[in-house]
């Protein structure tokens, strides 16, 4: 689709990576270029049972998939000069310097727009071009309000288990480089297009900033329970030992499962009268339906939710997501210096 594109990526670690492997799973032809004496340190971020003398790791397959790869060292200028001639070929570029390194390498944007004016620039950072913070997904999430949201009273602040503000920020930098290319088309010059991990996640923060914004309300972490809607994100055990939560968005899924369940008399109880209600009487909700379904086994629940299209889910490892054949669609592997790699793909729209 995208197979007359030539991008080189700069980038490391996984926000601007994926930005590259996004391009190069549409057809582009995407060249890594790593610093020969400090390559990419995902390549070192390995599980204890990975291969210690391996050149990769899962972590970084996760998000160089299709690409080809080269080292240069900028400060050296045969290799330098090996980087501008790409660059003047290149319809792409993809970085995430700290500040001050684009001009320690004289990879400003007048300098690379000088041998290339068609070139759109395509930067992650992790606080803005002006700070010099070194940023990491972590870090981000600690400050930007997801840590103190996620988790138990009892189990404190608790980051995602995936760097999802990086994941983020990726998605943002790919819309705006599409939209630079689609101005291309009209005018011919490129552009510079800037994420940046802080601004990624504030934008993120969505109905949890708007919940503070409008009614003052500070978000506490209440475990998988959302602070708008019950009962959602109540975990429940059933008869054969899983776990199951239900995602009740509206009247008519509050009365099929209170049916289902033989609950009826629940529907008319003041106190689940409507949704907000259901939200300020929640954990007497929760132990009401507790007891039915405890009695129930996961599939017959599972079964009938979905006969009624009720939206509910069985708690599931990643072992057993990529034991479904829907799952199992989105691998993709590949040959990377002489291991096999897999990754999931960075695509998930279909074209028809």
């Amino acid at each position: 689709m995208l197979e007359s594109l030539k991008i080189v990526d700069l980038s490391t670690v996984l926000a601007g990576p994926s930005v590259g492997m996004f391009f190069a799973e549409l057809g582009a032809q995407v060249l890594k270029i790593e610093n020969s004496k400090i390559p990419d340190v995902t390549r070192s971020w390995k599980l204890s049972n990975e291969d210690p003398k391996g050149s990769i790791s899962a972590y970084f397959s996760s998000v160089n998939f299709k690409k080809n790869y080269i080292q240069l060292n900028l400060s050296e200028s045969t290799d330098y000069n090996h980087f501008i001639q790409l660059i003047s070929e290149a319809d792409i570029l993809i970085s995430n310097f700290k500040k001050g390194d684009d001009a320690k390498f004289k990879i400003q944007d007048e300098i690379l727009r000088k041998n290339n004016p068609k070139l759109i620039i395509g930067k992650i950072s992790g606080y803005g071009s002006e700070s010099d913070r070194v940023a990491y997904d972590l870090i981000l999430q600690a400050e930007t309000g997801f840590m103190s949201m996620n988790g138990t009273p009892e189990s404190g602040p608790v980051k995602m288990p995936v760097a999802m503000i990086d994941v983020l920020a990726g998605h943002h930098l790919k819309e705006g480089i599409l939209l630079a290319l689609l101005e291309r088309e009209k005018t011919g010059l490129g552009r510079t297009v800037e994420v940046s991990l802080y601004d990624a996640a504030i934008s993120s923060l969505v109905n949890q900033a708007s919940n503070y914004l409008m009614s003052g309300h500070v978000a506490q972490r209440i475990g998988s329970l959302h602070p708008n809607i019950a009962p959602y994100g109540e975990i429940f055990q059933t008869k054969d030992k899983k776990q199951i939560t239900f995602a009740i968005g509206s009247e008519t899924h509050f009365q099929k499962l209170c049916s289902f369940l033989d609950l009826m008399e629940l529907i008319n109880d003041s106190r689940f009268l409507n949704n907000q209600n259901r939200v300020i009487n929640r954990l007497e909700l929760f132990k009401q339906l507790n007891r039915k379904i405890s009695e129930l086994n996961s599939q017959e629940i599972f079964n009938a939710m979905k006969q009624l299209h009720v939206p509910c889910g069985i708690i599931q490892s990643i072992e057993e997501v990529f034991e479904n054949p829907e799952a199992k669609k989105l691998i993709r592997e590949e040959i990377i210096d002489n291991s096999l790699t897999k990754r999931v793909s960075s695509i998930a729209f279909k074209w028809k």
